[in-house]
């Protein structure tokens, strides 16, 4: 999947085979104006007052406290709280200048204030809600598995479905005390109860156990650490897992050579980099650290909900 300059007429489409439409002006301008449209117009509560039917702009705008004429400019659909997280991370995109030229990363996990904690877990179940589905129907859960430990999974979205849909699944949460804080509510909003609650702590040092565990599962969380790091987690899960259990990994995954690299696949390689320490990884680099830990990979499966993402799995045996 591809955002660029779309024809909509046959002239246009001449023009695009040709090579005479300015592409780089509609990859970056277009697509620079079209993200903060729909950015701002959430944070305006455009959408919200066009939730239960179409409206004249004059209408919209007086109930959002707006100009009247520049109402009519907005566009009336949004993934809502992302659109508000990404007010925020505008500003970390800002200085991808500084990241190039220096090496060093936003790491704004670390740095996020209360509000931004707020936003940042609401916009990532608004995401999460458009590809968990699938996630929960592919996920390799071993027959009979009662415990999950879900690392980094936040609001829930995912670890709730998947109890759902293995009636005899528990599961824990781990995450940052800042992530639990406001990740909370949007987890009891799910009515899992004790089936599903939340572990304060870090991954990164806490112990996870011995043959503690049926599945673990590390979604969209090893964008943030560097291979050594990612390689050594490996090892601590195998550990922590039960013989026949699963280590799931679920990430944006990087192709096996630049050539075969997708504009999702490496735009989001650069914005892992800037806002953390690593970047994507390939499904041979993810399996790479299973195998060396002890367990036997699985194929990859790649998403069709959500394009560039997919889960490697691999079984202890």
């Amino acid at each position: 999947m591809k955002l660029g300059g779309i024809p909509q007429t046959p002239i246009e489409r001449i023009g695009k085979a040709l090579g005479l439409l300015p592409q780089p002006l509609l990859d970056t301008h277009i697509a620079m104006l079209l993200a903060r449209s729909i950015m701002e117009g959430t944070r305006l509560g455009v959408f919200e007052a066009l939730k239960d039917a179409p409206l004249p702009a004059e209408e919209v705008a007086a109930r959002c406290g707006c100009d009247p004429k520049a109402m009519r400019k907005l566009a009336p659909r949004s993934l809502r709280d992302k659109m508000l997280w990404q007010l925020w991370e505008w500003g970390f995109i800002e200085k991808t200048g500084d990241y190039v030229r220096t090496g060093r990363p936003v790491a704004f996990h670390h740095e996020m204030s209360p509000e931004e904690w707020r936003d940042y877990q609401r916009g990532m179940k608004a995401v999460a809600a458009t590809w968990v589905p699938e996630a929960a129907r592919r996920t390799p859960v071993p027959k009979g598995a009662q415990d999950l430990l879900d690392v980094g999974g936040s609001h829930g979205l995912l670890s709730a479905a998947l109890c759902r849909r293995h009636p005899g699944l528990r599961a824990v949460i781990l995450d940052l005390p800042a992530a639990i804080e406001h990740a909370a509510p949007l987890l009891a909003e799910e009515g899992m109860g004790e089936r599903v609650t939340h572990r304060a702590g870090d991954v990164l040092t806490d112990d996870l156990g011995t043959a503690a565990w049926d599945v673990i599962l590390v979604a969209n969380l090893l964008h943030h650490f560097d291979e050594a790091t990612n390689r050594e987690l490996a090892k601590r899960i195998a550990k922590a897992l039960r013989p026949g259990g699963v280590y799931v990994i679920q990430e944006i995954y990087r192709p096996e050579s630049p050539k075969q690299a997708g504009q999702i696949g490496a735009l989001l390689d650069l914005y892992f980099a800037l806002t953390s320490q690593a970047g994507t990884w390939s499904f041979a680099e993810m399996a790479g650290w299973q195998r060396e830990a002890g367990l036997a990979p699985r194929k990859p499966v790649k998403f069709v909900t959500a394009p560039g993402s997919g889960q490697q799995a691999a079984v202890k045996r």
